[in-house]
């Protein structure tokens, strides 16, 4: 035999040697981390994380919460040419090899040998599922060989397109965008069916270098590598010469598309979130769910939009207050880059941030985040008294308000907060809800969480206590000083608004000219410990209302939604309903997870019976699905006469009446005569009769209220500071908060029915003297129409006499 015989003969026994003791080696490795392999079945289980979605009830986006973005699309619905891009960089051999391509890990076994450092580990479109389900990102040659056995393990388990799926639907494509669907909706706001070759080819090449390389932090970057990209698909035959040219050609548009939304509710967005997260879990935010709110889109953009208005206004009336800030800048700067002063400015509540370039006699130049030039003519800047020199110097950064007509005021930051809650009476559903002049300048809640004093809209509660015990619209009560004095001899002497006095006046003239007087009277006739108990009926919790005679003018503390919810027990017949806002839940399949059930005011119905609800408390306030919040003494059944149940409310459960329809009937006539001639006269602009509420203002004007109903709607409208500061002389409830509660109600009763003016059983019209109250012959001159509940007339007819309270003297009396 020669000696090259014998060389190759030893060759090939040595190399047969290596690769028995090669596969040896490989088959112990596999028996070492074969047993803490996964198991690759749990890929057709997984959950890829999705953000939650909630909506308004007639489906309005109201917001996407969550790390990521993700819409997983099944394989079948991606085009040809986005899988091409992504086969054609990523595994041009994908649907050849076994899971792993030699050719591949060849190439990165040369490269390891011949270069220094880190080099391509030539892993497939299965291997990076392998990787990205399984495996951390350690670069490891354990964690590479445990790579390539789970990866022949998935194709074994997996068909292609399942594998192809999964890597799409999973892969990081930077901006908080997971999966090729979500990046095609951020990047280029379509859907996959409407991408173009170029723009497919530039998705496909984000993932190797996400954060870095993406077309919007990096455009010069990524469209080299989208080229790179098209030139790939031409060279493994996916695109053909001509196809790959013009995408060349193409100019990219990737630009960042957040998803629209289409109704302004933020706050209600976070209460949500709570919601979800106390009941779901902490995965609720990733889990995918729909969540359909009680909220009607238009209303609560009204609702925002009359929050926002009536601040601006109280702002202009208040006066200008001076640049938000001032910044030197020499003259011959490019205005692109005097941009960088507005960068850390978002735009808040609508009002954008400019930076003012010159000044003259009748104009300001300014400079919008934008880039562009905005011009502010005098005419713009009216409500500040001042000439532009007068107003402004180059260098200041102001605020910009865009009228409906597209021209730009000067604005500010409103000092004061708002807000609006709205309830559909019935049965508490949230329909509009306004936590603050700005979510992402603020986020605390005045809605659900601000525990203010509401002043005289607060007393339609104290006088529906007094229709309890007796006492009548027709009742006369004297306004005039009046003096209390404790153990401790401290004396306290309550003044009407005006400090005047008007004698005696009957019960409905007091609540419509506001008079606290009359209110200290009555609550003092009627008891203190009596009242607060019978608060309760409203929801209120007696910790919430003060023991003491102040409780008449307001004192108490309480939340706006808290007060819209009393009052929806005056328009709905005297049922007390919990507020609620979330009205279905659905899975990320559009299962039904969860749907409301909540108590309903029914006008006839007995008390409903049955264990209560659960709690489900967020920011301190009960909002269970419709239970009720406080408990009641059972009611009598209902009359034989009593209005029959519809029969689309027989089918739900009923919410506990306590109080008195007739109580609440009265004291809604009261409310609608305080906008027909007193306090709320500005509401007639709305143009309907069923329209009610009361105005309300504290000390120093802290405070200002108004609280109404109307249609099918309880609503409250607060407006005040943060701090408890004053907003100033004269800002009343009828002037501050009565103007956003007349925006928003004109828009949410467009097309609503008038609610129904008719007296329920039991109670009587009758004729009284305007002046003593005392019942007259119908048709008596100078008489007037008064309602009562049918026992006082009786009383009243048989001889008995309106019951009286005060006398022309000041009084004093003992309080303890």
């Amino acid at each position: 035999m020669t000696r090259f015989a014998r060389f190759l003969r030893g060759s090939l026994v040595a190399l047969f040697l290596f690769g028995l003791l090669g596969i040896a080696g490989i088959g112990v490795l596999y028996w070492l981390i074969a047993p803490r392999l996964p198991d690759v079945q749990e890929l057709r289980r997984v959950q890829m994380q999705m953000p939650l979605s909630i909506y308004s009830r007639d489906g309005g986006l109201i917001a996407q919460i969550g790390e990521t973005r993700r819409y997983p699309v099944a394989i079948a619905e991606v085009p040809a040419r986005v899988k091409n891009a992504f086969i054609a960089i990523e595994d041009a051999r994908f649907y050849q090899h076994p899971g792993i391509d030699w050719r591949g890990i060849a190439r990165a076994v040369w490269l390891l040998a011949t270069t220094d450092g880190r080099v391509p580990g030539g892993s497939t479109i299965t291997q990076q599922v392998a990787r990205q389900f399984f495996l951390s990102a350690e670069y490891s040659y354990t964690r590479k060989l445990t790579e390539i056995f789970l990866a022949l393990k998935i194709e074994q388990a997996l068909s292609k397109d399942e594998i192809l799926e999964l890597y799409l639907n999973k892969s990081f494509f930077g901006n908080r965008a997971y999966g090729v669907a979500a990046a095609a909706e951020f990047y280029y706001g379509k859907p996959l069916d409407q991408l173009s070759l170029a723009e497919a080819a530039m998705l496909a090449s984000i993932p190797k270098f996400p954060s870095s390389g993406n077309p919007i932090i990096n455009p010069q970057r990524a469209l080299i590598r989208r080229n790179y990209v098209l030139q790939r698909m031409a060279e493994e035959g996916l695109a053909s010469p001509s196809e790959v040219d013009a995408a060349r050609a193409e100019v990219d548009a990737a630009r960042p598309h957040e998803p629209k939304i289409e109704v302004e509710a933020p706050y209600v967005a976070e209460m949500v979130r709570v919601w979800m997260e106390e009941r779901y879990g902490a995965d609720a935010t990733s889990s995918g769910y729909r969540v359909i709110t009680t909220l009607e889109g238009a209303h609560q953009n009204a609702a925002a939009q009359s929050v926002r208005n009536g601040l601006l206004e109280y702002d202009r009336r208040r006066g200008w207050r001076g640049p938000e800030r001032h910044v030197e800048i020499a003259e011959g700067v490019d205005p692109a880059q005097l941009r960088s002063h507005l960068r850390d400015l978002p735009s808040v509540g609508g009002l954008d941030a400019a930076l003012v370039l010159a000044t003259g006699n009748d104009e300001v130049t300014l400079l919008g985040r934008s880039g562009d030039a905005i011009a502010l003519t005098a005419e713009h800047l009216r409500w500040t008294g001042k000439s532009p020199g007068q107003l402004l110097k180059r260098g200041d950064i102001v605020r910009i308000a865009y009228e409906p007509d597209g021209k730009p005021v000067l604005a500010q930051i409103p000092a004061a907060q708002a807000t609006l809650v709205s309830l559909q009476h019935a049965d508490g559903a949230v329909r509009a809800l306004v936590g603050g002049f700005s979510y992402a300048l603020n986020k605390f809640n005045r809605a659900t969480q601000a525990q203010r004093q509401p002043g005289s809209s607060f007393k339609p509660f104290v006088y529906a206590a007094a229709f309890e015990r007796g006492y009548t619209p027709g009742t006369i009560v004297l306004d005039a000083p009046v003096v209390f004095r404790d153990r401790a001899n401290n004396v306290w002497r309550p003044q009407n608004d005006a400090g005047d006095f008007a004698g005696p006046m009957r019960l409905r003239e007091a609540m419509v000219q506001s008079r606290n007087l009359v209110s200290v009277r009555l609550l003092d006739a009627i008891g203190v410990d009596y009242t607060r108990r019978y608060l309760t009926n409203f929801g209120f919790s007696l910790d919430s209302v003060p023991p003491n005679l102040s409780m008449s003018l307001g004192t108490a503390s309480l939340t706006p939604l808290s007060i819209a919810r009393g009052y929806a027990v005056f328009a709905n017949g005297g049922h007390v309903v919990e507020p609620w806002f979330v009205e279905r839940v659905l899975d990320r399949d559009e299962n039904p997870l969860y749907e409301a059930d909540p108590l309903v005011a029914c006008p006839g119905c007995t008390r409903a019976s049955g264990p209560r609800p659960p709690s489900g408390e967020i920011d301190g306030f009960d909002f269970s699905a419709g239970g009720p919040s406080v408990e009641t003494e059972p009611m009598a059944e209902a009359s034989a006469d009593a209005a029959p149940i519809a029969a689309d409310t027989a089918l739900r459960r009923p919410a506990p009446r306590t109080v008195d329809e007739r109580t609440a009937f009265l004291v809604r006539s009261l409310l609608y005569d305080v906008v027909r001639r007193g306090t709320g006269t500005a509401a007639r602009v709305i143009g309907r009769e069923d329209i009610g509420g009361k105005t309300g203002s504290t000390n120093e004007h802290r405070d200002a209220w108004f609280s109404g109903i109307g249609g099918d709607l309880a609503t409250t409208v607060w407006v005040g500071k943060d701090d408890f500061t004053t907003l100033g002389g004269r800002e009343y409830g009828g002037k501050a908060a009565l103007p956003i509660w007349i925006g928003f109600m004109t828009a949410a009763l467009e097309g609503v029915p008038l609610a129904d003016p008719s007296p329920p059983l039991g109670i009587i019209s009758a004729t009284i003297s305007p002046d003593s109250g005392h019942l007259l012959p119908d048709g008596t001159p100078g008489g007037i129409r008064e309602y009562f509940k049918r026992e006082d007339f009786d009383r009243l007819a048989a001889g008995g006499y309106q019951q009286e309270l005060g006398s022309e003297d000041e009084a004093a009396f003992d309080i303890f």
